[in-house]
């Protein structure tokens, strides 16, 4: 199984859209203080939407999608209701 999955920082109000095999070991290396990546400085993440796919090309297509205009408008509706 493959997930998509998008993150939440309250705190600085950012989104972050991937896909992993293993979304909740990919949300604890976000949120790792080891972190050396974008989302080091965003800290800390909450998962607010996640989609579960049977291949990897699935879940990349879903990330594409999430990632256009339309899906972020998606995403900041989620959050409004969050």
């Amino acid at each position: 199984m493959f997930y998509t999955y998008v993150l939440y920082s309250s705190k600085f109000n950012k989104i972050y859209i991937g896909f992993s095999a293993d979304a909740y070991k990919r949300l604890a290396a976000h949120n790792d203080e080891r972190n050396t990546g974008w989302t080091k400085k965003y800290q800390p993440w909450e998962i607010i939407h996640l989609e579960r796919f049977k291949t990897k090309t699935e879940a990349l297509k879903r990330e594409k999608e999430l990632k256009s205009s339309r899906g972020r408008s998606f995403i900041r509706s989620l959050i409004a209701g969050h």
